[in-house]
């Protein structure tokens, strides 16, 4: 059994295991609803046991995997195995020791990396990315994260490189979740999509949003919660997707002008729910800032959700 690596994403909605093989190949799987209250402890307890779960599914325990890895959001130090401000986390404010919680639990060596990252490179090794030598991921979900890949190498710049949903897209626009003003994150990502549609519908819009959602017992407005609200022609559900859009596609417009590379991927839980739904509109307000002739490719992720937990396996063999 010793070829065997567990991978856990950590989401600001679910948590998605699986337990991967030496080829790649998911062995077993499990995921959780990321907590919404507690903190750092109680996300950790969960993890671990989706972890237990995934490896059950696949006939071992997880003290008998090669190692587990781990993709979070956060500043993540992979030397110390510690996340700090984790804000789309419950009170993760601060630092905690993720990777000695999970060890502890799992009774397996973890490898800590932020999520978006080794989602990246999963798709560069496994999935929609193999043909490309460089590309930059934008993972569209709770926030708005991104991976680097140049010259076939991970670029991490000092540990933290890639936060394209904190480039400022509008200087002085509205209020993002880290606190900053006009950032893509602010415009497109999931937890601020939904601040945005509570607001409005407190101030007298109409919307079946959060009606929805209490209907199909879920905590938040899910990727799936909204693609329902638009399937019903949802008026504001579609104005705030159209906002959602255009904020992507001005800022990995600036992202391309900066680094022009072969491809962008669009993965995360409303980037896989919608990229190829809202693909040309995406492409057209990309062109209106794009400096160059020529457009990167721009593909959906493949792997689907179990892209980041087998990104995060990889990171056992490095």
């Amino acid at each position: 059994m010793g070829d065997l690596r567990g991978g856990i994403d950590l989401g600001g909605t679910k948590i998605q295991t699986a337990v991967i093989d030496a080829a790649g190949e998911v062995k077993g799987e499990a995921r959780r609803p990321t907590p919404t209250e507690g903190g750092p402890k109680d996300v950790a307890a969960a993890m671990a046991e989706a972890l237990v779960e995934a490896a059950k599914a696949a006939g071992v325990e997880s003290a008998e995997l090669q190692g587990v890895g781990v993709g979070s959001p956060g500043d993540v130090d992979e030397k110390a195995g510690t996340v700090s401000s984790a804000r789309n986390l419950p009170d993760w404010e601060g630092t905690f020791e993720l990777g000695k919680a999970l060890e502890r639990d799992l009774g397996a060596t973890v490898r800590i990396g932020n999520d978006v990252q080794v989602a990246t490179e999963a798709e560069f090794h496994l999935g929609a990315g193999k043909d490309f030598d460089s590309l930059i991921g934008v993972f569209w979900g709770t926030g708005v994260g991104g991976g680097l890949i140049l010259s076939g190498k991970p670029w991490l710049g000092r540990g933290a490189a890639g936060e394209i949903g904190h480039m400022v897209i509008r200087r002085g626009g509205a209020k993002c979740p880290c606190g900053r003003h006009g950032c893509m994150e602010a415009y497109a990502g999931r937890a601020a999509m939904e601040a945005e549609a509570r607001r409005r519908q407190e101030d007298g819009e109409k919307t079946d949003l959060f009606k929805l959602m209490e209907k199909h017992d879920k905590p938040r407005l899910t990727s799936g919660i909204w693609e329902r609200a638009l399937d019903h022609d949802d008026k504001l559900a579609s104005e705030l997707i159209d906002r959602a859009i255009e904020a992507l596609g001005t800022g990995i417009a600036s992202a391309v002008n900066l680094l022009d590379p072969e491809a962008i991927l669009i993965g995360g839980g409303l980037g896989l729910r919608f990229g190829n739904r809202y693909m040309e509109p995406l492409l057209d307000e990309m062109r209106k800032h794009v400096f160059f002739e020529t457009m990167p490719a721009v593909r959906v992720a493949t792997l689907g959700d179990l892209g980041g937990a087998i990104g995060a396996s990889l990171l056992v063999s490095r």
